[in-house]
């Protein structure tokens, strides 16, 4: 039996200046469906996004993946990057599922995920559940802030931006006031995080970006909803290997065997 490819196409996000198209891949199929962020500098066609494409092809679950603005075959520009407007990418894709989501979030795809969990919720349409790996919670002011130079921030204030060096890209990242600036409206540290469903995260040992006592932190915040931490002693921020893969599908497949239709499914075929 051959599997369809998924439907890819763009929509266009806001409005006038801010305008931007978003390239979107969507495979059809059954809820719960899976629902991706990547992370910071990342694309819809990295390893994780591409397995979770996989795994919907091999149980018909429907998957959704988008590159924000600035990103892979996104249009926009890095540069205007918030969290605010990759956010507002995050609801506009999400407005095009159907049924519930399983929402999977990578390094700062993590954030993003809390941050459009605690949308759904308000709405009273909470996520199905939520895998998070390495989440990147508050990273400008957790990760990124601490670790600049005095010189950094002082290009930070008179440049409005600096440039880091990366082991993931030949190129620097450029990171900026206004990234950092927008950053401050969407912190979650400062209060209990709600998300209305399970959540389970993944987490490197050996994660230099975002260390373990991150997520750590991250779980002492989460107080109402059930939540796992798996910690893998050996695995890096990328958790890409075979194994971390399988991880990542195990975690998504137990959320999916929680879902009372899946249940109900399974018991009329028993």
């Amino acid at each position: 039996m051959s599997i369809s490819p998924p439907k890819t196409f763009r929509i266009p996000v806001g409005e006038g200046a801010a305008a931007r198209d978003i390239a979107v891949a969507q495979r059809a199929g059954k809820a719960p469906g899976i629902f991706w962020l990547g992370g910071f500098r990342s694309d819809m066609a990295g390893s994780k996004a591409m397995a979770l494409d996989a795994l919907g092809a091999e149980t018909g679950l429907a998957v959704t993946r988008f590159d924000y603005s600035g990103h892979g075959l996104s249009g926009g520009d890095f540069d205007l990057g918030t969290i605010s407007r990759w956010l507002e990418e995050a609801e506009a894709v999400l407005a095009l599922t159907q049924g519930a989501q399983i929402i999977v979030g990578s390094s700062m795809g993590g954030w993003l995920a809390l941050l459009l969990a605690r949308k759904l919720l308000a709405r009273g349409t909470p996520a199905h559940g939520m895998v998070l790996i390495a989440p990147a919670a508050d990273m400008t002011h957790e990760l990124m802030l601490p670790g600049f130079t005095p010189q950094e921030h002082e290009s930070l204030q008179n440049l409005g931006f600096i440039d880091q060096p990366s082991e993931y890209s030949e190129t620097p990242y450029r990171i900026t006031r206004a990234l950092i600036e927008d950053g401050k409206q969407h912190l979650l540290f400062g209060g209990v995080i709600e998300t209305g469903c399970p959540i389970t995260i993944l987490q490197g040992g050996r994660d230099e970006d975002v260390p373990q006592a991150h997520a750590i932190k991250l779980v002492t915040h989460i107080l109402h909803d059930p939540v796992t931490l798996t910690l893998i002693p050996d695995g890096d921020h990328r958790m890409s290997r075979d194994e971390d893969l399988q991880r990542l599908r195990d975690a998504v497949m137990r959320l999916v065997d929680s879902s009372p239709l899946h249940l109900g499914e399974r018991s009329a075929s028993s």
